[in-house]
């Protein structure tokens, strides 16, 4: 629900003391003092606006309407509390640190049962990439935000308090771009959302539910992402973290970034790489003198305002504006590259890979050049080969630059960790997931992190084993109705969410 953004004006006073016997002239008490900006994590609106209060019997309907959402349904006990949605508004920051604001959804659990009421644990949730700028995770039953529906599903009606942010750019959101993959921001971004949340706990529509102290991170796609430089975050300022979960997320981003280059495009990386170059650029101002330095001619018009969109993915689809998948030339930008043209390498993956060349393609050849040129002058410590598993040192290229801004192996988690995906992921490629758990191991990491690769084969006690044999038969249904192409089709978006989803539940409750 789009709101109308009330201003919020913080004047500032002046106070000055008269001197002895008499006063001042109006010449002699100065200029006013300039306004200060409003705190980070402080409501625009209080309190937020209580927008939808459900039943159990209300969400497991809309379950069963949304495609994609009947995979929970066998995963999760019956809903148990009834949920209140609340339109959280708050001040937060941009890149730059300059004031801006943004929008969440708080969702609280109702009901007479226990688990319903009193002091509950928070999750805090961050989605995956969205192109369409009206994202508002507090409509979860609208057709749009199956997403917001499984982790409201999950989380709420078995008694945490779900927050969940849109991100700066999306809703009512006053910047115009979303700072896509940049972890320092958007991890801000998702804190004020918390600080905001638990500012309105408890609300007057659910007075006997209050923050227990416990606090959950998670998040899927590009949320894994957020969710991880979330944790990061919140250790580096010695606040209370007790678990996190992030899920199928770009973690080692400029390892993932440099295998794209070489050859292992994914499932519409175009949209992916215009929302990081563009808001790379918006940022530190270095990724490329113009937009034709990176995108071809037919694409670069009007590409830097592109996302979010006013229309969903599909639309800028079919318009032209974006192509899904072809992001590089079929010719290869030097014959020493035509192995990577595209790669073959995981072979299950190849007919993915191929499908990213193309003359329709997004990236000048040039580009793709000086990128890869860069990428062998000045390697990755895990791709293409393993090194030291981290970003490359000194790195020429902005593009990379700034991924390795962003590139989460940088870091040992302190507080437990469960990190969830699938092996076989055409969209974000598990190697993030591989190589995050190594660099921790490498780098002396005690707590305890946990991994499920919902392809692997389930052994002896297996915890996951009815997770791992549901998640087998999903898949072989979807390739009987639709062979291969449907199972690379709804892999990241829809197969693997609802498994990994109900795996970071059963974590958090262990904790």
């Amino acid at each position: 629900m789009n709101r109308v953004l009330n201003s919020l004006l913080i004047s500032a006073c002046v106070l000055t003391l008269a001197a002895c016997g008499g006063g001042h002239d109006d010449d002699d008490m100065g200029e006013p003092a300039p306004a200060m900006p409003p705190p980070r994590g402080s409501l625009i609106e209080a309190p937020p606006a209580r927008t939808a209060s459900l039943t159990p019997a209300t969400i497991a309907a809309a379950l069963t309407n949304q495609p994609g959402a009947d995979l929970l349904l066998d995963l999760i006990v019956a809903p148990k509390c009834g949920i209140d949605i609340h339109h959280v508004q708050y001040n937060t920051v941009d890149p730059a640190g300059a004031p801006t604001t943004a929008s969440a959804a708080m969702m609280i659990p109702t009901g007479s049962d226990p688990l319903c009421q009193g002091p509950r644990p928070i999750v805090l949730y961050a989605h995956g990439t969205a192109a369409q700028r009206s994202l508002n995770l507090a409509n979860i039953t609208t057709e749009d935000n199956l997403e917001g529906l499984l982790a409201a599903t999950v989380f709420t009606t078995q008694g945490y308090i779900l927050v969940a942010p849109n991100y700066t750019g999306y809703d009512i959101s006053t910047l115009s771009y979303n700072p896509y993959l940049n972890a320092d921001q958007e991890a801000k971004d998702a804190i004020d959302a918390l600080t905001a949340a638990r500012s309105a706990l408890p609300t007057s529509f659910a007075p006997t539910v209050s923050d227990s102290g416990k606090l959950f991170v998670t998040g899927y796609s590009q949320g894994g992402h957020v969710a991880m430089a979330t944790h990061k975050m919140l250790q580096e300022t010695g606040a209370t973290i007790t678990a996190s979960a992030p899920m199928s997320g770009p973690y080692a981003v400029a390892a993932f970034s440099d295998a794209v280059f070489y050859g292992q495009v994914g499932r519409t990386t175009p949209l992916f790489l215009t929302f990081t170059a563009t808001g790379y650029q918006k940022a530190y101002g270095d990724v490329y003198a113009s937009p034709t330095d990176i995108f071809e001619a037919r694409y670069a018009t009007g590409i830097e305002s592109l996302l979010p969109s006013a229309v969903p993915r599909t639309q800028l689809f079919a318009d032209g504006k974006l192509p899904r998948d072809q992001l590089f030339d079929s010719t290869p930008p030097d014959p020493s590259f035509a192995q990577f043209t595209p790669a073959t390498t995981p072979a299950n993956l190849a007919p993915v890979f191929a499908q990213g060349f193309g003359p329709d393609h997004l990236v000048t050849n040039a580009f793709r050049l000086a990128y890869l040129q860069d990428a062998q002058a000045n390697p990755d410590g895990a791709f293409p080969n393993m090194l030291d598993n981290r970003p490359a040192a000194n790195p020429a290229n902005g593009l990379r630059r700034a991924f390795k801004r962003n590139d989460l192996r940088t870091w040992v988690p302190t507080a437990p960790v469960f990190l969830c995906g699938g092996a076989d992921d055409p969209t974000v490629t598990f190697m993030n997931t591989q190589l995050i758990q190594s660099y921790w191991s490498a780098n002396g990491v005690t707590a305890p992190v946990t991994v499920l690769d919902l392809e692997s084969d389930i052994t002896s006690n297996d915890p996951n084993a009815a997770r791992k044999a549901a998640f087998a038969v999903a898949k072989a249904a979807i390739a009987a109705d639709g062979g291969d192409a449907a199972v690379i089709e709804s892999y990241h978006s829809t197969l693997v969410p609802p498994f990994c989803l109900s795996a970071a539940k059963s974590f958090f409750d262990s904790l």
